[in-house]
Protein backbone atom coordinates (compact mmCIF):
# COMPACT_ATOMS: atom_id res chain seq x y z
CA UNK A 1 0.00 0.00 0.00
CA UNK A 2 1.26 3.28 -1.00
CA UNK A 3 1.08 5.87 1.88
CA UNK A 4 1.19 9.76 -0.08
CA UNK A 5 2.86 12.10 2.44
CA UNK A 6 0.38 15.33 3.03
CA UNK A 7 2.81 18.81 1.94
CA UNK A 8 3.85 20.44 4.46
CA UNK A 9 3.33 24.57 4.13
CA UNK A 10 5.43 26.99 6.17
CA UNK A 11 3.55 30.12 6.88
CA UNK A 12 5.82 33.05 8.34
CA UNK A 13 3.69 35.36 10.36
CA UNK A 14 0.43 34.90 12.29
CA UNK A 15 -1.57 38.49 10.84
CA UNK A 16 -3.94 38.53 9.10
CA UNK A 17 -2.51 37.35 5.69
CA UNK A 18 -0.95 34.39 7.45
CA UNK A 19 -4.13 33.40 9.67
CA UNK A 20 -6.18 33.60 6.44
CA UNK A 21 -3.36 31.82 4.33
CA UNK A 22 -3.92 28.96 6.75
CA UNK A 23 -7.65 28.40 6.73
CA UNK A 24 -7.46 28.06 3.18
CA UNK A 25 -4.48 25.94 2.49
CA UNK A 26 -5.73 23.28 5.30
CA UNK A 27 -9.33 23.31 3.89
CA UNK A 28 -7.60 22.13 0.43
CA UNK A 29 -6.15 19.70 2.63
CA UNK A 30 -2.42 21.27 2.98
CA UNK A 31 -0.49 20.27 6.19
CA UNK A 32 0.30 23.67 7.65
CA UNK A 33 2.65 25.37 10.24
CA UNK A 34 2.77 28.97 11.27
CA UNK A 35 5.62 30.56 12.61
CA UNK A 36 5.03 34.28 14.79
CA UNK A 37 8.04 36.54 15.64
CA UNK A 38 5.91 37.06 18.50
CA UNK A 39 5.80 35.81 21.88
CA UNK A 40 1.75 35.94 22.27
CA UNK A 41 -0.78 36.33 20.23
CA UNK A 42 -2.71 39.56 21.63
CA UNK A 43 -5.63 41.55 21.30
CA UNK A 44 -3.30 44.27 19.65
CA UNK A 45 -4.01 46.80 17.00
CA UNK A 46 -6.58 49.73 15.76
CA UNK A 47 -9.38 49.20 13.22
CA UNK A 48 -9.91 47.95 9.69
CA UNK A 49 -12.02 47.16 6.72
CA UNK A 50 -12.81 43.87 5.16
CA UNK A 51 -14.52 44.11 2.53
CA UNK A 52 -16.99 42.06 0.47
CA UNK A 53 -14.40 41.10 -2.28
CA UNK A 54 -12.11 39.42 0.17
CA UNK A 55 -15.23 37.70 1.10
CA UNK A 56 -16.50 36.66 -1.70
CA UNK A 57 -12.78 35.18 -2.76
CA UNK A 58 -12.67 33.33 0.40
CA UNK A 59 -16.27 32.06 0.42
CA UNK A 60 -15.61 30.29 -3.28
CA UNK A 61 -12.51 28.21 -1.54
CA UNK A 62 -14.76 27.11 1.39
CA UNK A 63 -14.38 29.70 4.43
CA UNK A 64 -17.04 31.36 4.65
CA UNK A 65 -16.14 34.27 7.72
CA UNK A 66 -19.96 36.15 7.37
CA UNK A 67 -21.60 34.77 10.74
CA UNK A 68 -18.68 35.37 12.91
CA UNK A 69 -18.15 39.31 11.25
CA UNK A 70 -21.62 40.03 11.62
CA UNK A 71 -21.43 38.83 15.29
CA UNK A 72 -17.84 40.73 16.16
CA UNK A 73 -17.74 43.48 14.18
CA UNK A 74 -20.36 45.84 12.58
CA UNK A 75 -21.42 45.90 8.92
CA UNK A 76 -21.63 49.12 6.42
CA UNK A 77 -23.04 50.15 3.36
CA UNK A 78 -21.87 53.23 2.44
CA UNK A 79 -18.70 56.20 3.14
CA UNK A 80 -20.06 59.96 3.81
CA UNK A 81 -17.18 62.17 2.61
CA UNK A 82 -17.81 65.58 4.18
CA UNK A 83 -16.05 68.69 4.70
CA UNK A 84 -14.06 69.12 8.21
CA UNK A 85 -17.46 70.65 9.83
CA UNK A 86 -19.36 67.76 8.49
CA UNK A 87 -21.25 69.38 5.30
CA UNK A 88 -21.84 66.81 3.15
CA UNK A 89 -19.80 66.37 0.04
CA UNK A 90 -21.11 62.87 -1.40
CA UNK A 91 -22.05 59.50 0.10
CA UNK A 92 -20.18 56.51 -1.66
CA UNK A 93 -22.65 53.59 -1.64
CA UNK A 94 -20.75 50.47 -1.54
CA UNK A 95 -23.37 48.28 -0.43
CA UNK A 96 -25.22 47.87 -3.50
CA UNK A 97 -22.21 45.87 -4.65
CA UNK A 98 -21.70 44.24 -1.77
CA UNK A 99 -25.89 43.24 -1.96
CA UNK A 100 -25.59 41.84 -5.30
CA UNK A 101 -22.56 39.80 -4.01
CA UNK A 102 -24.85 38.37 -1.58
CA UNK A 103 -21.95 39.78 0.78
CA UNK A 104 -20.94 42.57 2.81
CA UNK A 105 -18.18 45.09 3.83
CA UNK A 106 -16.95 45.15 7.71
CA UNK A 107 -15.69 47.60 10.02
CA UNK A 108 -13.62 45.33 12.53
CA UNK A 109 -11.13 46.14 15.04
CA UNK A 110 -8.16 43.53 14.16
CA UNK A 111 -8.16 41.88 17.69
CA UNK A 112 -11.82 40.47 16.95
CA UNK A 113 -10.91 39.66 13.52
CA UNK A 114 -7.58 37.58 14.87
CA UNK A 115 -10.26 35.97 16.58
CA UNK A 116 -12.52 35.18 13.98
CA UNK A 117 -9.48 33.61 11.83
CA UNK A 118 -8.40 31.55 15.07
CA UNK A 119 -11.73 29.92 14.93
CA UNK A 120 -11.88 29.72 10.88
CA UNK A 121 -8.14 27.78 11.67
CA UNK A 122 -9.24 25.76 14.52
CA UNK A 123 -7.35 23.96 17.41
CA UNK A 124 -4.81 21.57 15.92
CA UNK A 125 -2.96 23.78 13.76
CA UNK A 126 0.81 24.71 15.04
CA UNK A 127 1.13 28.09 15.67
CA UNK A 128 4.81 28.93 16.96
CA UNK A 129 5.37 31.93 18.63
CA UNK A 130 8.49 33.57 19.58
CA UNK A 131 10.02 32.38 16.11
CA UNK A 132 11.87 35.14 14.54
CA UNK A 133 12.89 33.76 11.09
CA UNK A 134 16.06 35.34 9.85
CA UNK A 135 16.78 32.86 6.50
CA UNK A 136 15.75 30.59 4.54
CA UNK A 137 17.42 27.85 2.23
CA UNK A 138 16.12 26.27 -0.70
CA UNK A 139 17.53 22.57 -2.07
CA UNK A 140 15.83 20.08 -4.67
CA UNK A 141 13.96 18.89 -2.18
CA UNK A 142 12.20 21.23 -0.37
CA UNK A 143 12.95 24.77 2.09
CA UNK A 144 14.25 25.04 5.63
CA UNK A 145 13.75 28.11 7.33
CA UNK A 146 15.85 29.56 10.11
CA UNK A 147 14.97 31.22 13.27
CA UNK A 148 17.20 33.07 14.99
CA UNK A 149 17.13 31.33 18.30
CA UNK A 150 18.59 28.71 16.78
CA UNK A 151 15.69 26.49 16.08
CA UNK A 152 15.03 25.62 12.48
CA UNK A 153 12.16 23.89 10.25
CA UNK A 154 11.44 22.21 7.23
CA UNK A 155 8.62 22.20 4.94
CA UNK A 156 7.85 21.70 0.89
CA UNK A 157 6.44 25.19 0.51
CA UNK A 158 7.56 28.83 2.39
CA UNK A 159 4.64 31.51 2.04
CA UNK A 160 6.73 34.55 3.78
CA UNK A 161 3.45 36.89 5.20
CA UNK A 162 5.22 38.46 7.56
CA UNK A 163 4.54 42.24 6.76
CA UNK A 164 6.18 45.45 5.37
CA UNK A 165 9.32 44.33 7.02
CA UNK A 166 9.18 41.21 5.97
CA UNK A 167 12.16 38.77 6.51
CA UNK A 168 11.82 36.38 3.69
CA UNK A 169 11.21 39.54 1.61
CA UNK A 170 14.56 40.99 2.19
CA UNK A 171 16.33 37.52 1.33
CA UNK A 172 14.30 37.53 -1.90
CA UNK A 173 15.20 41.09 -2.85
CA UNK A 174 17.62 42.30 -0.69
CA UNK A 175 17.46 45.74 1.32
CA UNK A 176 15.04 48.08 0.39
CA UNK A 177 14.28 51.89 1.24
CA UNK A 178 10.37 52.43 1.74
CA UNK A 179 8.54 55.14 -0.39
CA UNK A 180 7.17 57.82 1.84
CA UNK A 181 4.34 60.20 1.28
CA UNK A 182 4.76 63.26 3.36
CA UNK A 183 2.21 62.56 6.04
CA UNK A 184 1.90 60.67 9.53
CA UNK A 185 -1.30 58.95 10.47
CA UNK A 186 -3.14 58.99 13.88
CA UNK A 187 -5.14 55.32 14.53
CA UNK A 188 -7.06 54.81 17.65
CA UNK A 189 -9.66 52.40 18.78
CA UNK A 190 -12.06 53.70 21.70
CA UNK A 191 -15.46 52.86 23.21
CA UNK A 192 -17.68 55.67 22.25
CA UNK A 193 -21.13 56.61 21.01
CA UNK A 194 -22.70 59.98 19.68
CA UNK A 195 -25.41 61.50 18.16
CA UNK A 196 -24.11 61.63 14.53
CA UNK A 197 -22.62 58.63 14.37
CA UNK A 198 -25.62 55.99 13.86
CA UNK A 199 -25.10 52.59 13.27
CA UNK A 200 -22.84 51.44 10.37
CA UNK A 201 -21.06 54.71 10.18
CA UNK A 202 -18.39 55.72 8.28
CA UNK A 203 -17.88 58.92 7.83
CA UNK A 204 -14.45 61.04 6.12
CA UNK A 205 -13.71 64.24 6.60
CA UNK A 206 -11.36 66.45 4.26
CA UNK A 207 -9.59 69.63 4.66
CA UNK A 208 -6.50 70.91 3.07
CA UNK A 209 -3.23 68.80 4.08
CA UNK A 210 -5.51 66.59 6.59
CA UNK A 211 -8.33 64.36 6.90
CA UNK A 212 -10.60 62.25 9.78
CA UNK A 213 -11.86 59.01 9.70
CA UNK A 214 -14.64 58.07 12.24
CA UNK A 215 -16.47 54.54 11.81
CA UNK A 216 -18.36 52.75 13.80
CA UNK A 217 -17.16 49.52 14.48
CA UNK A 218 -19.71 47.82 16.32
CA UNK A 219 -20.34 47.13 20.05
CA UNK A 220 -20.17 50.66 20.92
CA UNK A 221 -16.90 51.27 19.81
CA UNK A 222 -15.28 53.99 17.41
CA UNK A 223 -12.58 53.26 15.01
CA UNK A 224 -10.97 57.01 13.97
CA UNK A 225 -7.54 57.84 12.11
CA UNK A 226 -6.44 61.38 11.25
CA UNK A 227 -3.48 62.64 8.71
CA UNK A 228 -1.65 65.29 8.74
CA UNK A 229 0.84 66.06 6.06
CA UNK A 230 4.30 66.88 7.38
CA UNK A 231 8.14 66.98 6.11
CA UNK A 232 9.09 62.73 6.02
CA UNK A 233 11.46 63.11 8.80
CA UNK A 234 8.70 64.21 10.87
CA UNK A 235 6.25 61.57 10.48
CA UNK A 236 8.79 59.11 11.14
CA UNK A 237 9.47 60.37 14.34
CA UNK A 238 6.28 62.21 15.62
CA UNK A 239 5.57 61.72 19.38
CA UNK A 240 3.83 64.71 20.60
CA UNK A 241 1.01 65.63 23.14
CA UNK A 242 -2.79 64.51 22.46
CA UNK A 243 -3.01 68.52 22.59
CA UNK A 244 -1.17 68.97 19.51
CA UNK A 245 -3.53 66.54 17.53
CA UNK A 246 -6.79 67.96 19.02
CA UNK A 247 -5.47 71.56 17.86
CA UNK A 248 -4.80 69.83 14.61
CA UNK A 249 -8.53 69.13 14.17
CA UNK A 250 -9.37 72.60 16.32
CA UNK A 251 -12.92 73.84 14.10
CA UNK A 252 -13.67 70.42 12.77
CA UNK A 253 -17.49 68.63 13.21
CA UNK A 254 -18.02 68.27 17.18
CA UNK A 255 -18.19 64.71 16.61
CA UNK A 256 -14.20 64.76 15.32
CA UNK A 257 -12.99 66.78 18.85
CA UNK A 258 -15.16 64.12 20.83
CA UNK A 259 -13.77 61.00 19.59
CA UNK A 260 -10.05 62.61 19.99
CA UNK A 261 -10.85 63.57 23.65
CA UNK A 262 -12.30 60.43 24.34
CA UNK A 263 -9.35 58.65 23.86
CA UNK A 264 -5.78 58.33 25.99
CA UNK A 265 -3.12 59.49 24.36
CA UNK A 266 -1.11 55.97 24.93
CA UNK A 267 -4.24 54.44 22.67
CA UNK A 268 -3.40 56.57 19.89
CA UNK A 269 -0.93 54.40 17.41
CA UNK A 270 1.04 56.80 14.93
CA UNK A 271 2.76 55.94 11.76
CA UNK A 272 4.23 57.69 8.61
CA UNK A 273 2.46 57.09 5.65
CA UNK A 274 4.45 54.34 3.45
CA UNK A 275 4.53 51.82 1.11
CA UNK A 276 6.96 50.05 -1.70
CA UNK A 277 7.92 49.89 -5.14
CA UNK A 278 5.52 47.38 -6.57
CA UNK A 279 7.50 43.74 -6.56
CA UNK A 280 7.26 41.83 -9.99
CA UNK A 281 8.55 38.58 -8.66
CA UNK A 282 7.36 36.93 -5.85
CA UNK A 283 9.62 34.27 -4.95
CA UNK A 284 11.24 31.83 -6.77
CA UNK A 285 11.39 27.94 -6.47
CA UNK A 286 9.21 26.62 -2.80
CA UNK A 287 9.20 29.76 -1.82
CA UNK A 288 7.00 32.86 -2.21
CA UNK A 289 5.39 36.14 -0.16
CA UNK A 290 1.68 36.97 0.39
CA UNK A 291 -0.09 40.22 1.56
CA UNK A 292 1.87 43.47 3.17
CA UNK A 293 4.87 41.33 2.50
CA UNK A 294 4.09 41.21 -0.99
CA UNK A 295 2.65 44.37 -1.86
CA UNK A 296 1.82 47.19 0.80
CA UNK A 297 -0.09 49.47 0.51
CA UNK A 298 -1.32 52.95 1.15
CA UNK A 299 -4.93 53.23 3.39
CA UNK A 300 -6.97 54.81 0.55
CA UNK A 301 -8.40 52.41 -0.60
CA UNK A 302 -9.50 50.44 2.77
CA UNK A 303 -8.13 47.53 0.70
CA UNK A 304 -4.70 46.39 2.82
CA UNK A 305 -6.00 43.71 4.76
CA UNK A 306 -8.64 42.50 1.44
CA UNK A 307 -5.89 42.07 -0.65
CA UNK A 308 -4.00 39.61 1.40
CA UNK A 309 -7.66 37.60 2.15
CA UNK A 310 -7.63 37.86 -1.90
CA UNK A 311 -4.10 36.19 -2.38
CA UNK A 312 -4.57 33.52 0.37
CA UNK A 313 -7.77 32.26 -1.53
CA UNK A 314 -5.52 32.22 -4.79
CA UNK A 315 -2.93 30.46 -3.54
CA UNK A 316 -5.40 27.51 -1.77
CA UNK A 317 -6.49 27.18 -5.41
CA UNK A 318 -3.22 26.69 -7.31
CA UNK A 319 -1.90 24.59 -4.65
CA UNK A 320 -5.08 22.16 -3.87
CA UNK A 321 -3.54 18.95 -5.57
CA UNK A 322 -0.90 20.31 -7.57
CA UNK A 323 2.03 18.19 -8.20
CA UNK A 324 4.47 20.53 -9.20
CA UNK A 325 4.78 22.79 -6.09
CA UNK A 326 7.07 25.89 -7.65
CA UNK A 327 4.47 26.12 -10.67
CA UNK A 328 1.56 26.12 -8.57
CA UNK A 329 3.29 29.36 -6.79
CA UNK A 330 4.48 31.54 -10.08
CA UNK A 331 0.50 30.61 -11.08
CA UNK A 332 -0.53 31.96 -8.01
CA UNK A 333 1.56 34.99 -8.71
CA UNK A 334 0.64 35.56 -11.91
CA UNK A 335 -3.26 35.53 -11.07
CA UNK A 336 -2.27 37.87 -8.23
CA UNK A 337 -0.06 40.66 -10.22
CA UNK A 338 -2.45 42.86 -11.89
CA UNK A 339 -5.29 42.99 -9.42
CA UNK A 340 -2.74 43.86 -6.54
CA UNK A 341 -0.27 46.14 -9.06
CA UNK A 342 -3.43 48.10 -9.73
CA UNK A 343 -4.77 48.55 -6.13
CA UNK A 344 -1.35 49.96 -4.97
CA UNK A 345 -1.26 52.35 -7.87
CA UNK A 346 -5.00 53.36 -6.92
CA UNK A 347 -4.42 53.24 -3.65
CA UNK A 348 -0.90 55.89 -4.21
CA UNK A 349 -3.27 57.76 -6.76
CA UNK A 350 -6.04 58.82 -3.67
CA UNK A 351 -3.69 59.17 -0.94
CA UNK A 352 -2.03 62.24 -2.86
CA UNK A 353 -6.04 63.59 -4.25
CA UNK A 354 -6.85 63.17 -0.58
CA UNK A 355 -4.08 65.34 0.50
CA UNK A 356 -3.91 67.99 -1.77
CA UNK A 357 -3.79 71.52 0.20
CA UNK A 358 -3.28 74.09 -2.63
CA UNK A 359 -6.38 75.73 -2.27
CA UNK A 360 -7.11 75.28 -6.34
CA UNK A 361 -6.29 71.73 -6.13
CA UNK A 362 -8.72 71.31 -3.05
CA UNK A 363 -11.53 73.12 -4.51
CA UNK A 364 -11.43 71.04 -7.93
CA UNK A 365 -11.33 68.30 -5.37
CA UNK A 366 -14.37 69.02 -3.92
CA UNK A 367 -16.32 69.50 -7.37
CA UNK A 368 -15.13 66.77 -8.69
CA UNK A 369 -16.50 64.43 -5.89
CA UNK A 370 -19.89 66.35 -5.34
CA UNK A 371 -20.69 66.43 -9.34
CA UNK A 372 -19.15 63.60 -10.90
CA UNK A 373 -21.93 61.26 -12.31
CA UNK A 374 -23.20 58.45 -9.92
CA UNK A 375 -21.90 56.15 -12.83
CA UNK A 376 -18.38 57.07 -12.40
CA UNK A 377 -18.16 56.36 -9.13
CA UNK A 378 -20.07 53.15 -8.99
CA UNK A 379 -17.65 51.79 -11.93
CA UNK A 380 -15.40 52.47 -9.47
CA UNK A 381 -16.32 50.88 -6.79
CA UNK A 382 -17.20 47.38 -9.22
CA UNK A 383 -13.83 47.58 -9.74
CA UNK A 384 -12.33 47.32 -6.43
CA UNK A 385 -15.42 45.54 -4.87
CA UNK A 386 -16.02 42.65 -7.51
CA UNK A 387 -13.50 40.40 -6.66
CA UNK A 388 -13.27 38.30 -10.41
CA UNK A 389 -11.23 35.15 -10.27
CA UNK A 390 -8.11 34.89 -12.73
CA UNK A 391 -8.03 31.90 -14.79
CA UNK A 392 -4.74 30.03 -14.39
CA UNK A 393 -2.07 30.33 -16.44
Amino acid sequence: MTITRRRKVIIIGAGIGGLTAAATLRRMGLSVEIHERATELRPVGTGLSIMCNALTALRAVGVDLHAALHERSQSFDAIHVMRSDGRPIRTLRTGEIADRLESANFAVHRADLQQVLLDALGDDCPVELGAKATGFTVDEDGVTVEFADGRSTRGDVLIGADGFHSAIRRQLVGPERPDEHGYLCWLATVPFEHPKMPKGYVGHYWAPGKRFGLIDIGHGRAYWWGTRNVPTAVARSWDGPKEEILRTYAGWAEEVGAAIRETAREDIVTVPAKDRPFLERWGYGPVTLLGDAAHPMLTSLGQGAAMAMEDAAVLAESLAGAQDLPRALRDYENRRRARTRQMVQSSRSLSRIEQWEKPLSVRARELYFRYAPESVFAKQNDAVLHYRPVAAS
